[in-house]
């Protein structure tokens, strides 16, 4: 668990930026449920961060404005009893969310109109719908 934390191709966060605490989990576990540390807060400070290229941390920013707190991101884990489980469990869901956030945008849509062809099908088909309508009448009109 000592490597950085692999996002991209090209980024990578270093361990040393990570921090994890550690704290009882609720759910399953038995016996020993009540005595061990398997739930996982993993944090990473997005703003503070040196190995962020600046366009990119702008927009991870932006697209994480809702999640953060004073520009750390943090991620919790608890769905597993063991907490080596747990720790992976939340390196993947941080560097999933880094990854869609870091993404770039999407091409912007061109509208587009629908031929003449569509108009045509879905106009004969709301004469046949309402025709179907006016045929289950019983007062004949």
């Amino acid at each position: 668990m000592d490597d950085g934390l692999r996002v991209t191709d090209r980024w990578t966060v270093p361990a040393a930026e990570l921090r994890e605490r550690f704290s009882r989990s609720s759910g399953p576990g038995g016996q020993g449920v009540n005595t061990t540390d398997s739930r996982v807060e993993l944090s990473y400070d997005l703003a503070a961060s040196p190995g962020v290229p600046e366009p990119l941390r702008a927009r991870a920013l932006e697209r994480l404005a809702g999640r953060l707190v004073d520009g750390v991101l943090t991620v919790t884990a608890s769905e597993h009893r063991a907490q080596l489980a747990n720790r992976e469990a939340a390196r993947e869901r941080l560097a999933a969310l880094l990854r869609e956030a870091a993404a770039p945008p999407p091409p912007p849509r061109r509208p587009t109109r629908p031929s003449r062809g569509a108009k045509e099908r879905r106009l004969a088909e709301k004469k046949r719908r309402s025709q179907r309508k006016r045929d289950r009448r019983v007062d004949g009109e």
